[in-house]
């Protein structure tokens, strides 16, 4: 799996690490808060292989949205290692972390986050644009491309507020597939979807999974465990069940 980063043999860390696409090792974070240090992950050890469909659930607090964002760079851990796919991401500064993530892991939201004022289309070629991952002429063929592989083709066209709830989220899939990374994180995708559309949802990213692509998702929902490969249960920052199914 190529990780496009320059001097990325930098990161490289050898055999053991290319066992599992994600290798969490002696993870902790603490925060400053008011009545000291606050610790929302405490010496964490996860590893999750390519191609599972991977839940991380819990209570609110227990430490989901700091473990995702450990793993997505978005934050980094006070002590520990964080591995993706050989790439040690503690070790990434800020510019070197923009341009692996952009290239390398797409994330989904509760909320969307489409652009507004871009066409759907749009909002899928942009992460193209920002990473200069495909030739441009060839970028609107292959937002076209996803968004028929999300089952939207005839949404391209329109603003995400000329679509439903479960089209928009749709689409917030095919944008997150736009660089085709090896690494899908979803942070609670179906929390604003009826049942109906939230299975929908739930089988686009279990045939993504089954497709090669590494799925890891926040959920508060129990009743879509049937999706997954294996539950990681996080309480306390600590994490006290990671079995599969």
């Amino acid at each position: 799996m190529d990780i496009k980063l320059e001097n990325r043999n930098q990161f490289k860390v050898g055999i053991e690490a290319d066992r599992h696409l994600i290798e969490l090792r002696g993870v902790s974070k603490s925060y400053d808060v008011a009545a000291g240090k606050f610790p929302a992950l405490k010496d964490v050890d996860m590893q999750v292989d390519a191609g599972e469909f991977v839940a991380v659930v819990g209570k609110s607090g227990s430490g989901k949205s700091t473990l995702i964002n450990m793993i997505t760079g978005i934050d980094t851990p006070s002590s520990g290692e964080v591995f993706v796919a050989s790439t040690a991401v503690h070790g990434m500064d800020q510019e070197q972390l923009a341009v692996w993530r952009g290239r390398n892991v797409g994330i989904i939201f509760q909320f969307f986050q489409l652009l507004p004022t871009l066409t759907v289309a749009e909002n899928i070629i942009l992460p193209m644009d920002f990473c200069n991952t495909f030739p441009v002429k060839e970028r609107r063929e292959r937002a076209l491309s996803l968004l028929e592989k999300v089952g939207i083709a005839e949404q391209a066209d329109k603003l995400p507020s000329d679509l439903s709830g479960g089209q928009q989220q749709r689409a917030a899939i095919a944008r997150a597939l736009a660089n085709d990374p090896p690494l899908i994180v979803a942070d609670e995708p179906t929390g604003n979807l009826d049942s109906q559309t939230s299975d929908a949802v739930m089988q686009l990213f279990a045939n993504l999974a089954l497709e090669g692509k590494t799925v890891l998702m926040v959920t508060h929902e129990r009743d879509l465990t049937r999706y997954f490969t294996r539950s990681i249960i996080l309480s306390d920052g600590v994490i006290v069940n990671g079995s599969e199914k």
